[in-house]
């Protein structure tokens, strides 16, 4: 499901994408600038050395959650990042702003957008033909279980056909390209936990379905045609950057909005469900680590650690001195036609194989999340108290 994103101003947004012309006759994408520039984070960025040039990485999904923190890793490695988007009216690069350079400023510009859609396949192979990226992350995907059910023939063709779409573009490049598929904790279901790269399947809805279509095409890809393709089966993982309308975002962001005194019930589905949640911006790194290796392969990434809803909420608002019982209701329309029970992974093929483990906590993630919510609810009670926005919207 789409969240809702701020809108940045059309002429602003609209600087921000190269359209497909602009670049496809371009040929070859061409090296960044070897001076030394600031990374998002702060400090000095690798620079290649004379004549060398610049890895270069297209990702899909670039725009949401995964897709900032994968963006703001790479730039800091020294990468030339390309990011895939679709064309809307309204904006959605909010994550991306704090990266954003005006694509004039072609010293400093390493992040660029294109418009493409993983239901257009002209538009995957114009754009992997023009850019000859060393790495692709194919993020993009209709990813919220709860809507796959609604609009069960779209996320099939964009989460399953459109990795299909993908990995032949990649296929009939004339540069090989290393391809990161992002796979999903939801493709095991029913399968009891702990799950592992050798846990069956068990998919209990239309996306996770699709996910599971989208991880054997890129197994068959790697063994039919040699691609050095690799399946990230990540577990839950979240940040201050995931859409309002996913539960842990959505607990987070009504934790604030009461603390704020700007709501007073959240409405929730089953709290007995259990996840196992990690911090977004770790997982990213894994990402990059498994196209990084010698031989290509499939990995579960997760925490280890499973957490059920209820003990969310019990984390989210104790934090701030508050019951969650006196604030969440129950209601029926947020239960799935099939649920999906426990959700617990095993990553120990990532840890040896890859050296990654986990930053960040379950504790410390909650409260990163409400720290930045309850920001968020203080900037929003500004425009409350001055009558610019209504708070009665919600109850």
């Amino acid at each position: 499901m789409a969240t809702h994103e701020s809108n940045n101003g059309t002429g602003q947004s609209e600087a921000k994408v190269d359209t497909a012309g602009s670049l496809a006759g371009d040929g070859e994408a061409q090296p960044a600038s070897s001076q030394i520039q600031t990374g998002s984070g702060g400090g000095e960025v690798p620079r290649p050395m004379p004549g060398e040039r610049r890895k270069v990485a297209l990702i899909t999904g670039i725009t949401g959650q995964d897709g900032s923190y994968l963006t703001e890793f790479l730039l800091e490695k020294g990468y030339e990042v390309h990011g895939l988007i679709r064309r809307s009216s309204n904006f959605n690069t909010a994550r991306l702003d704090h990266l954003y350079v005006d694509p004039h400023n072609a010293v400093k510009a390493r992040m660029k957008l294109h418009y493409a859609d993983l239901s257009d396949a002209s538009s995957l192979r114009r754009w992997v033909d023009a850019l000859l990226p060393d790495e692709v992350y194919n993020l993009a995907a209709q990813s919220h279980v709860a809507v796959s059910f609604e609009i069960p023939d779209y996320t099939a063709d964009v989460v399953a056909t459109g990795a299909l779409r993908l990995l032949e573009a990649v296929r009939c490049a004339t540069k090989p390209a290393r391809y990161y598929q992002a796979g999903s904790s939801e493709m095991f279901g029913s399968t009891p936990p702990p799950q592992s790269e050798a846990s069956p399947f068990h998919p209990r809805s239309p996306y996770a379905a699709a996910k599971v279509a989208a991880h054997w095409y890129t197994v068959n890809y790697r063994e039919a045609y040699g691609l050095f393709a690799c399946n990230g089966i990540l577990f839950n993982h979240e940040s201050p950057r995931r859409g309002e309308s996913f539960v842990t975002r959505k607990i987070t962001r009504a934790v604030g909005r009461i603390r704020l005194g700007l709501q007073t019930k959240v409405f929730l589905g089953n709290l007995s469900a259990a996840r196992d949640w990690g911090f977004a911006g770790d997982y990213v790194e894994a990402m990059w680590m498994m196209l990084q290796q010698e031989e290509p392969g499939d990995y579960v990434v997760a925490t280890e650690e499973s957490h059920t809803v209820e003990e969310f909420l019990q984390a989210a608002f104790s934090y701030v001195g508050l019951n969650w019982k006196d604030h969440v209701v129950i209601d029926p329309r947020y239960f799935r036609p099939a649920e999906v029970d426990s959700l617990k992974g095993d990553s120990t093929k990532a840890r040896k194989a890859l050296g990654w483990k986990p930053k960040v906590g379950f504790q410390d993630l909650v409260k990163m999340m409400v720290d930045h919510d309850i920001e968020t609810a203080k900037r929003e009670k500004v425009l409350v108290d001055a009558g610019y926005i209504d708070a009665q919207q919600q109850p």
